[in-house]
Order: structure tokens, then sequence, then C-alpha cells
């Protein structure tokens, strides 16, 4: 099962190299925000566990996160392993990310990480909050604070994968079909 982290800032590309990653590999999409709106959506007890956490301004426990993440591994039988998107995003979390994989028998084939200057991430973002209707894409203040966040939370998992010889750097600025045919050559390598 070929099992990949795809790791970057916000804008540096994820979504758009996702797409074309996941039809070229058959790969299942993995996104957190995805499988929340599909939880919340759906009503589903994870939903609503989720919701409660966030009615009281907390963070939603890794804990139940991973029981997402395993929900979706369980129910995704056709792939031929997964594309993780903006997951995991701190180190707790990659730890338990391979914990439960165990349970399926698989493990992360390796991390793709995406290197994109912060004034070209800033550009980028506010480029898409023009059309994508995102606040958090529109506001220089809030991208800057996404940016930073990024940097202290969520790049140590870029560490994590490292320690396990997993981590591959891919600069990821240039013509979209110029970075996934670097990412291509990375993964067939895995």
């Amino acid at each position: 099962m070929l099992n990949v982290v795809l790791f970057g800032p916000p804008g540096a590309g994820k979504g758009t190299q996702s797409e074309k990653l996941i039809e070229k590999y058959n790969l299942a999409h993995l996104s957190t925000g995805d499988l929340f709106r599909k939880h919340l959506g759906e009503g589903t007890d994870l939903g609503k566990l989720a919701q409660k956490y966030m009615d009281e301004g907390n963070l939603v426990p890794d804990s139940l996160v991973i029981d997402m993440v395993k929900d979706k591994i369980a129910s995704t039988t056709d792939a031929k392993g997964f594309i993780f998107d903006g997951f995991p995003r701190t180190v707790p979390q990659a730890v338990a990310l391979d914990d439960m994989l165990k349970e399926f028998d698989t493990t992360i084939s390796g991390m793709v990480a995406l290197e994109v200057p912060d004034e070209e991430l800033k550009k980028r973002l506010l480029d898409r909050g023009k059309t994508s209707g995102r606040a958090d894409d529109q506001n220089e203040e809030k991208i800057n604070n996404r940016i930073q966040v990024y940097k202290d939370e969520t790049l140590p998992v870029a560490n994590f994968y490292n320690e396990q010889n997993k981590f591959n750097q891919i600069h990821g600025v240039g013509s979209i079909n110029d970075i996934f045919q670097e990412i291509s050559a990375v993964i067939d390598k895995f």
C-alpha cells in the first residue's frame, strides 16, 4: 500500500498536487478538513463529539481525529493507498497515525514536503482569496499567523519523518506540472 504524507505550509500547493497524485497512483484523498465536514454534516457519533469540543472553543483531541482517519481507512477498500493532505499536523498525531496504520498492516511510505518561500505563500494565498471566498486567505495578518503556526506547531512533523528516513523535500515553486514530475519521481522510489 502506498501511503504518502503531502506536507507544506498553507498555500504550498498541496491541494493542487493531491488531485494529480490521486489520479496517477489511484490513491484515496484523506484530508482531516474533509473528514470533519463529512462527520459534522452527517451527524455521526464522531461528528457530534467533535462538535461538542468545537462548541466549547476547544481543539478536537488527536484521539478523535485519529478515529475519523481510522474510519476512513477502514471504509476505503478500492484504493492502492492514501494521500494524507494536511495531516498529521503535530508529532503526537504522527505517532498515533503510525500506531493506527499498524492495525491495517501498513505504514507511511514517505513524506513529500513542498518548500515555498514565505513571500510566495502570501502572494498565492492572497490571490486564492480573491476567488475562494475564504476569509483566512484575504487577510495578510491571518495569513502571517497561519504561516507562523505552521512553523511552530506543524514543521516538527517533518523531523519526525526525517528520523525515519521518510522525509523528501521538493522545491514548490515553478509550473504545476514540473512540481508534479518532481513529486512523482520521489514517490516512484517509495
